[in-house]
């Protein structure tokens, strides 16, 4: 695999986009505190048991955690995808 004119390892480039994909499905998946409905006259809001965000927009340990595991996952996905691709199991 070739990129930007260099020999590369196809798991290290599966592993960096795996783990980039999953940082960034984890953070726009993350926990929220309230979810609020408005339709018309009707209002519903549903409250977390666990904070889950911060009053001043800082993530909390419960989000942190969240966006890690989903992160790894991404990561071993990636990594298997490149093992796989780089023994020819895979073709593009």
């Amino acid at each position: 695999m070739r990129i930007l004119g260099r020999q590369t390892n196809a798991p290290v480039v599966f592993l960096l986009i795996g783990l980039i994909a999953g940082a960034l499905v984890g953070y726009n998946t993350r926990p929220e505190k309230t979810a609020e409905i408005r339709i018309g006259p009707l209002n519903i809001e549903v409250q977390g048991r666990n904070v889950a965000r911060a009053q001043d927009g800082e993530l909390t340990s419960d989000q942190v955690e969240h966006i890690a595991i989903i992160t790894l996952i991404g990561g071993i996905i990636g990594l298997g995808l490149g093992f796989a691709i780089q023994r020819g199991k895979i073709r593009f």
